[in-house]
């Protein structure tokens, strides 16, 4: 055998080891992914969730909340990250002016605008889907310098993922199965979107590291997934059948006598859905200013000991285990009513943002990730419980409007916050008493009203399950 016979022999030896290698680590890595794969999709599709067509709408969540992500991390490391901080305050205004404050303006619409297409929700889904998917596209051209052609298409982005959420939350009451109540059903798909949020920040970082676009080039690729997944869920999320456009009319919560015989809204079905709109609205604007107010406050001043990377990830951290622990939370409570929930989340709240603001200068490191927490928590259990209301209080004709409705009038909520957390100088202990404002409003405007429908319901307070 000449030389380069035994040269070839020796790399064909090699070749196969390396394919039989490439081949064992293949058949190990195959069964704990089939495994995870067929775990993940029993879960989605239990009691009943498979054949009502829920575990179709966890999963197009899923994707969603993936997506979303993935352009966070781009816009978050072009609009805040690669500047000093007094420049980031200014590109995060910009920011906020360019792209919430026509969100402001069209958020209103949005809801009674795809109210009127009842038979076309799967179709508005996908759209949805698609546009952040050409938008992601043509932002990954403008996210290196962060010039001005970014804040239009990040315009489009959010208006897109605002439509998709009114028209899931309009949705779901189509696709419950029997043996879950519309709280446990909007848990399971929240709770979805929490868990692929987490999955794809690592993802998104990793592709940052690749360069600033290609967060922006996964985000595409995950939202065309999402637009064919949309037409997957079932024909029923088309069907309009027995529905009609709720109003938010003026009243104090009872129907006036000039508007008997009209279509009930949001504020003439019972004072409880009133007031505990009021009170999610005061934790939503909670959320989003302690979102923009610690963002800015920990890169300039990082807890003790820790770098400014360091706080904003234990911060973030502690609010998305908060998040996911009301969720969690909120499918298993049985014991209290849904306005009981809410006045308890409401004191919690309250009291962990009181503790923060006077302990902040001596226990910056614990009180400033608990107030997260708590924020994250009681805003997720006080969206189930104002779900629970709605679902108990608001006729079917116009229950799916009312979800559409209350969730725009939330994320105006958290626009205001946001907005606030900007104009704010970084002063901790000033801030977090500001935050602790925001929540004593709510408190005060619907504690007591809560409470009082709660009682004058006369019977057995209705289980949050």
């Amino acid at each position: 055998m000449g030389q380069y016979d035994r040269v070839a022999a020796v790399g064909a030896t090699r070749g196969s080891k390396a394919r039989r290698a490439g081949r064992a680590i293949g058949r190990a890595l195959h069964r704990p992914l089939r495994g995870a794969a067929r775990q993940l999709r029993r879960a989605t599709h239990a009691h009943g969730a498979g054949e009502s067509g829920l575990a179709q709408l966890i999963e197009l969540h899923a994707v969603n909340a993936a997506g979303d992500m993935m352009i966070t991390i781009a816009l978050a490391s072009t609009v805040f990250f690669s500047v000093p901080t007094h420049e980031a305050r200014g590109r995060v205004a910009l920011y906020l002016l360019v792209t919430m404050a026509p969100f402001v303006l069209l958020a209103p619409v949005v809801g009674p605008l795809l109210d009127r297409v009842p038979h076309g929700r799967r179709a508005a889904m996908a759209g949805a889907m698609l546009a952040r998917a050409l938008l992601a596209l043509s932002m990954s051209r403008a996210v290196a310098d962060g010039g001005l052609a970014l804040y239009p298409a990040a315009l489009g982005v959010l208006v897109a993922s605002k439509a998709y959420g009114v028209v899931r939350s309009a949705v779901v009451p189509r696709l419950l199965p029997p043996r879950i109540s519309l709280v446990k059903a909007n848990s399971r798909v929240t709770l979805a979107g929490l868990l692929a949020t987490g999955a794809a920040a690592p993802v998104g970082a990793g592709l940052h590291l690749i360069g600033p676009a290609w967060p922006l080039y996964g985000a595409c690729l995950v939202f065309l997934a999402g637009t064919f997944l949309s037409f997957s869920l079932p024909h029923a999320v088309d069907s309009g059948k027995g529905e009609a456009r709720a109003r938010l009319a003026a009243g104090d919560g009872t129907a006036p006598a000039g508007a008997r015989g009209r279509r009930p809204g949001l504020r003439t079905v019972g004072p409880a859905v009133l007031h505990g709109l009021r009170a999610n609205a005061a934790l939503r604007a909670l959320s989003g200013f302690l979102t923009f107010f610690l963002a800015f406050l920990l890169r300039e001043h990082p807890l003790g000991g820790l770098g400014a990377a360091a706080s904003l990830g234990l911060v973030a951290v502690a609010a998305g285990v908060g998040n996911a622990l009301g969720t969690a939370v909120g499918a298993w409570l049985r014991a209290r009513g849904p306005e009981q929930i809410v006045a308890a989340v409401l004191g919690l709240a309250l009291s962990a943002t009181v503790l923060a603001a006077l302990c902040y200068e001596v226990l910056a490191a614990v009180v400033v990730p608990v107030a997260a927490a708590a924020a994250g928590l009681s805003q997720a259990l006080a969206k189930l419980s104002l779900d629970a209301m709605i679902q108990r209080d608001v006729p079917e004709a116009v229950r799916t409007s009312a979800f559409a409705r209350s969730e725009t009038v939330l994320q105006l909520a958290w626009v205001v916050g946001g907005a606030l957390g900007i104009a704010l100088p970084l002063v901790g202990p000033l801030g977090l008493a500001v935050a602790a404002a925001l929540v004593a409003v709510g408190a005060a405007l619907a504690v007591r009203g809560l409470l009082g429908a709660a009682r004058r319901n006369g019977r057995p307070a209705p289980r949050v399950v």
